[in-house]
């Protein structure tokens, strides 16, 4: 096995499948199963998920919200996808704990670092939600930021596209992929994989990104056992 323990890094997006938003009951169940096959493994998963599905705190700004209350609200949004996340994976047969990044209640315990690593003792999924918990930060920035506190080996970005590319090659046909390449080479190709924030505090930290396409059955099973489906930053 590869890793022993991996913050995986999803976008809302992706869970509206082909409805553009929401969350797509089918690709819930999917990632729910591909989830649980990895955790099977003996592998500790902490998992960050955005909440643009429901809610897009920069959205919320075009239309008039103000930023620090449109931030909120986005992260109430990525708390809502955890919940389906976690009841997904329980009703399977996955034990799963929500942690939140600001007090919400019975919504999920209170996010620190201690309490996460008794839940990989316990063999439990971890979904981590709310971002920072500060305004002004991506769940890009939370997912690089929990990676590094967890002392994960590495942060898995699951997306719809199978690496990291010259181009958009959903746009430009004639885009290359790379198998690596160097977070300076990202940076200098001016390549958008994560926010600047989150980019850098992996960069300086020394924490490897692993960009793979998360919408095929089995690849996080296959990434998790080295197997090279994918796009390695380091």
């Amino acid at each position: 096995m590869k890793y022993k323990r991996i913050l995986l890094k999803l976008s809302g997006q992706s869970l509206a499948g082909e409805k553009g938003n929401g969350i797509d009951t089918d690709v819930l169940q999917e990632y729910a199963k591909q989830i649980k096959e990895v955790a099977a493994l003996g592998v500790e998963i902490a998992i960050v998920i955005g909440g643009g599905n429901i809610f897009r705190g920069l959205g919320g700004v075009e239309l008039g919200f103000d930023r620090v209350k449109g931030d909120y609200m986005g992260m109430l949004a990525t708390m809502i996808n955890g919940l389906a996340i976690e009841s997904a994976l329980e009703a399977i047969g996955q034990e799963a704990k929500l942690f939140t990044a600001f007090n919400t209640g019975p919504t999920g315990e209170r996010y620190s670092k201690p309490k996460v690593i008794e839940a990989f003792k316990q063999g439990k999924v971890v979904l981590l939600t709310g971002g920072t918990g500060n305004p002004y930060f991506s769940t890009d920035s939370g997912a690089a930021l929990r990676a590094l506190e967890i002392e994960a080996d590495a942060l898995l970005k699951g997306t719809r596209v199978d690496g990291v590319y010259t181009a958009d090659p959903e746009k430009d046909k004639t885009a290359a992929k790379f198998k690596d390449i160097s977070f300076d080479e990202i940076i200098k190709r001016g390549l958008n994989i994560m926010d600047l924030t989150a980019f850098t505090l992996c960069r300086q930290n020394n924490m490897p990104i692993y960009v793979f396409d998360m919408d095929t059955p089995g690849n996080l099973k296959k990434v998790a056992e080295g197997e090279e489906i994918g796009t390695s930053i380091n």
